[in-house]
C-alpha cells in the first residue's frame, strides 16, 4: 500500500469518526430535547386532567392529541393484585381513547402506588387493530371527583401522547444525516486524495529522479522555493556529491592499482613460462612453478576484471540487431570441446535482440563458465520470445546455490564459497560484470537456484527486428 493511499485512508477514517461522533451527539441531543418537551406536555396534560376530574368528573376536555384514562379505587391501601382483579373502577376517558383502554402491569401498578408517579413506554391498540406508540405518565392521586360527594378519593390517572412524530423526526434526521455524511465522505475522500497527491508530487518527483540516477551519482535538479522538499533535494545533492567523490576515488584507485599490478604479474608469468619451457628443473621445482603460474594467471584475471570495473561499472556498448542463436552456437562450440558434459541450445532462428554481440558473448560465456565450475554435466541455453522482450535462460544441473546467497550474487567480490571459488580461480567479479553489461543494454539479470537442483540465470533484453539485407 502506497503512502498516498495510507494517508487518504487515514484521513477518511478520521473524517468518518468525526461525522459519526457529531451525528451521534446531535441525534442524542435531538432525542433528549424532543422527549423532554414531551415530558413537559405530559405534566401539563396531567394537571389539566386532574382539574377536569375535580370539576367535571370526566376527561372530555383533553385535546384530541392526548390519551387519558382515570381509575377510581373506592377503598384505601389497595394492592396491585386487588386492582388487577377489579378493585379499580374506570370513571373517565379522553375522547382520543375511543373504545381503547390504557393498562398498567402489576409491576407498573406497584411502582405508581409506591412512588406516586412514573413515566413508561407503552402501546395503545385501537379497535381496528392499529397500534399507537405512547409515552405515558401514571399518577396516584388523592383528589375529589365531581359527582361523588365523599371527599378526596384514590384515583390512578394515566395520560399519554403518541411518540410517532418524535420517532418519525428522529428517523428522518438519521436518514438525512447518513446520506449527507456519505456524500461528505465521498467528496472528502476525493478531495483528500487530490490534496495528498499534490502534496506528495514533489516527493514522487524526487524519488523518480533519484531512481534515474545511474551507477555513477549525478546531481538532482534543485527546486525553487524554501520548503521541505527543496531542503531534501539539497541534502540529497550534498550526499550524491560525496558519493561521486568517493566513487571517483575508488575508480582511480582501481585503475591505478590494476595498471600497477599488470606489469609485475605479466613479468612473473613470463619468467615462470620461460623457466618451465627452457630450463632443467626438478619435479619439486616444477610443482612450485606450476603453483606460481596458476596463481599468477588468477591474479592476471583479477586485474583484468578490476580494469573492466574501474570506470564505475559503465560499459561502452554499440547497440545493434544481434542474432541470438548465432551467439549461443558460438558459445556452445567454444566450450563444447573442453566441457565433458553436454551443452544444448534451444533458440528460434527468428529472434533478434538489441545489443552488442561482443558484450553479450562475454555475458553468456561468463554464465556458462560459472555453470561448468559448479560441476554441471548438462547446460541448456534457452531463448524465450516474449511480446516486447527476449529472455535468455542459462540452466544447469550443478551444485546449486542456497537461498540466502541469491540476493548478493551480483555484488562485487561476493563469493558463495570463498575457499572453493578460490580453488576454481574465481575473483568474485564475474557476475558483477555480467550485471553491469546487461544494465548497459537496458536489460535485467536474475538468478534462481536450490542446493542440489542446479541454477537458472535469466537475462531480459529488448527485442529487435532483423537487419535489412544489404545489396552488394
Amino acid at each position: 500500500m502506497t503512502l498516498r493511499t495510507r494517508i487518504t485512508l487515514l484521513t477518511l477514517a478520521l473524517l468518518a469518526f468525526s461525522l459519526l461522533l457529531i451525528g451521534g451527539s446531535v441525534y442524542g441531543s435531538l432525542q433528549f430535547t424532543l422527549y423532554d418537551n414531551l415530558r413537559r406536555e405530559l405534566i401539563e396534560t396531567s394537571q389539566t386532567a386532574q382539574r377536569l376530574i375535580r370539576e367535571q368528573g370526566s376527561l372530555d376536555g383533553l385535546p384530541l392529541t392526548a390519551y387519558g384514562q382515570a381509575l377510581w379505587v373506592p377503598f384505601p391501601n389497595p394492592t396491585p393484585s386487588d386492582i388487577l382483579q377489579g378493585a379499580a373502577i374506570p370513571i373517565a376517558k379522553s375522547l382520543a381513547m375511543g373504545d381503547a383502554t390504557l393498562t398498567l402491569s402489576e409491576k407498573g401498578l406497584q411502582e405508581v402506588l409506591r412512588s406516586g408517579g412514573f413515566y413508561t413506554q407503552t402501546t395503545l391498540t385501537r379497535p381496528d387493530g392499529t397500534q399507537v406508540p405512547l409515552r405515558m405518565r401514571a399518577e396516584r392521586l388523592e383528589t375529589e371527583i365531581a359527582g361523588i360527594p365523599q371527599g378526596p378519593q384514590l384515583v390512578i390517572l394515566m395520560v399519554g401522547k403518541s411518540t410517532e412524530g418524535i420517532e418519525s423526526t428522529l428517523a428522518d434526521f438519521a436518514r438525512t444525516y447518513t446520506a449527507t455524511a456519505l456524500l461528505v465522505l465521498i467528496f472528502g475522500g476525493l478531495l483528500a486524495f487530490r490534496l495528498v497527491r499534490q502534496a506528495l508530487e514533489p516527493l514522487e518527483w524526487v524519488a523518480k529522479k533519484a531512481e534515474q540516477v545511474s551507477n555513477k551519482p549525478e546531481k538532482l535538479p534543485e527546486l525553487e522555493g524554501h520548503n521541505e522538499v527543496t531542503s531534501l533535494v539539497k541534502s540529497l545533492n550534498r550526499m550524491l556529491a560525496r558519493l561521486e567523490s568517493a566513487w571517483e576515488t575508488q575508480g582511480r584507485f582501481l585503475a591505478d592499482a590494476s595498471h600497477e599490478l599488470r606489469t609485475p604479474v605479466t613479468a612473473i608469468l613470463g619468467h615462470v613460462n620461460y623457466l618451465l619451457r627452457r630450463t632443467q628443473i626438478t619435479e619439486q621445482q616444477r610443482e612450485s612453478l606450476e603453483i606460481i603460474k596458476r596463481e599468477s594467471e588468477r591474479m592476471q584475471k583479477l586485474v583484468g576484471d578490476l580494469l573492466d570495473l574501474s570506470n564505475g561499472g559503465s560499459w561502452k556498448v554499440e547497440l545493434g540487431s544481434v542474432h541470438l542463436k548465432t551467439v549461443l552456437n558460438e558459445i556452445e562450440e567454444e566450450y563444447g570441446k573442453s566441457f565433458e558434459g553436454q551443452i544444448e541450445v534451444q533458440a528460434p532462428d527468428h529472434v533478434w535482440v538489441l545489443g552488442d554481440p561482443e558484450r553479450l558473448h562475454q555475458v553468456i560465456a561468463n554464465l556458462v563458465s560459472n555453470a561448468i565450475k559448479a560441476n554441471s554435466t548438462q547446460i541448456r541455453l534457452i531463448v524465450l520470445d516474449l511480446a516486447e522482450r527476449v529472455v535468455i535462460r542459462v540452466e544447469d544441473n550443478g551444485e546449486g546455490i542456497s537461498k540466502e546467497h541469491l540476493p548478493h550474487l551480483f555484488e562485487r567480490f561476493y563469493r558463495v564459497d570463498k575457499a572453493r571459488d578460490r580453488e576454481r580461480g574465481g575473483s568474485g567479479l564475474g557476475l558483477a560484470i555480467v550485471r553491469s553489461i546487461v544494465e548497459a543494454h537496458g536489460g535485467k539479470v536474475w538468478a534462481e537456484s536450490e542446493p542440489g537442483k542446479g541454477s537458472v540465470f535469466s537475462i531480459s533484453l529488448k527485442k529487435a527486428s532483423a537487419p535489412h539485407p544489404q545489396l552488394a
